[in-house]
C-alpha cells in the first residue's frame, strides 16, 4: 500500500499522462470520423507532398493517442491500397520515436529514481530491461494493446531507443499487415471504422496475437522475477560468507 500511495504522490505528471493516453483515442477516432464525413473525398488524389503531409500527420496523431493504429491502418490501406503500406511504416516509427521522446521528457527519470527506493520491485525491471526486445515485441503485437501508452510505459522503463524502435515495427507487422488488407478490401470507410469486418480467420488471427502477447508477456515478468529473487538470494549469502 505504501509503494502505490508513493507511487501517486511522486509520479503524479507520468501517471496523468498515462491516463490522458487511454481515453483520447475514443477522442481520435470521433474527430477523423467527422472529417471524413463532411470532405469524403479528403484523401483521394493526394500529390506526393499531400501524401507525405498525411502520413506525417498520421504519424502525430497516432504518437499522442489521437488515432489508433488500428484505424490508422484502415484508413490508409482504403485511400491509399497497397502503395501507402510502406509509408504507414515510416508514420509507425515516426509515432513511435516522438512518443518516447516525449515519455522520456516528461518522466525525466522520476520513475527510475522512484524505484530505486524499493530494491524488488527495481530488480524486476532490470530483468525486464534484460529482455527488452522480447518485451517490446510482445507488447506491440496484440491489436488491443494501446499504442501510445506502451511507447510511454517502455520509455519511462528505459528501454534502449534503438532497440524500441526495431521492435515496434517488428511487433506491429503481423497485424498491420492483416487489418490494412482488410482496408484495401473495405468499400465504405465509415462502416470500416465502425466495425470492420475480419471475417472468421480474422477474428481468429486476432485472438491468436492477443493470447500471444498475453501469455509471452505472463512468462517474461514471471522469469524476471524468479531471476531477480535468485539474484538476490545470492547476494544475500555472499554478504553472509
Amino acid at each position: 500500500m505504501a509503494f502505490f500511495k508513493e507511487l501517486l504522490q511522486k509520479n503524479a505528471s507520468t501517471l496523468l499522462s498515462m491516463l490522458f493516453l487511454s481515453g483520447m483515442p475514443l477522442v481520435g477516432v470521433s474527430f477523423v470520423s467527422v472529417l471524413l464525413y463532411q470532405n469524403q473525398g479528403l484523401l483521394e488524389q493526394l500529390t506526393l507532398l499531400e501524401a507525405v503531409l498525411y502520413f506525417v500527420v498520421m504519424a502525430v496523431l497516432m504518437s499522442f493517442a489521437l488515432m489508433p493504429t488500428t484505424v490508422g491502418v484502415l484508413i490508409t490501406g482504403f485511400y491509399f491500397g497497397w502503395s501507402g503500406f510502406l509509408g504507414m511504416l515510416a508514420a509507425y516509427a515516426l509515432a513511435s520515436l516522438v512518443g518516447f521522446q516525449v515519455a522520456s521528457t516528461l518522466d525525466h527519470g522520476k520513475m527510475t529514481a522512484f524505484l530505486h527506493r524499493f530494491p524488488k520491485v527495481e530488480a524486476v525491471m532490470r530483468e525486464l530491461k534484460a529482455d527488452s526486445w522480447q518485451l517490446i515485441v510482445l507488447t506491440r503485437i496484440s491489436p488491443v494493446t494501446p499504442f501510445a501508452l506502451m511507447t510511454f510505459i517502455l520509455a519511462v522503463v528505459g528501454v534502449d531507443r534503438r532497440r524500441f524502435l526495431l521492435g515496434s515495427v517488428v511487433g506491429m507487422l503481423p497485424r498491420s499487415l492483416f487489418f490494412y488488407w482488410v482496408g484495401t478490401q473495405a468499400s465504405d470507410v465509415f462502416a470500416l471504422i465502425r466495425n470492420p469486418e475480419t471475417g472468421t480467420i480474422g477474428k481468429i488471427l486476432v485472438a491468436v496475437l492477443v493470447l500471444v502477447s498475453l501469455l509471452g508477456l505472463y512468462v517474461l515478468f514471471n522469469n524476471a522475477l524468479k531471476r531477480a529473487l535468485n539474484r538476490s538470494t545470492q547476494n544475500q549469502l555472499k554478504n553472509q560468507n
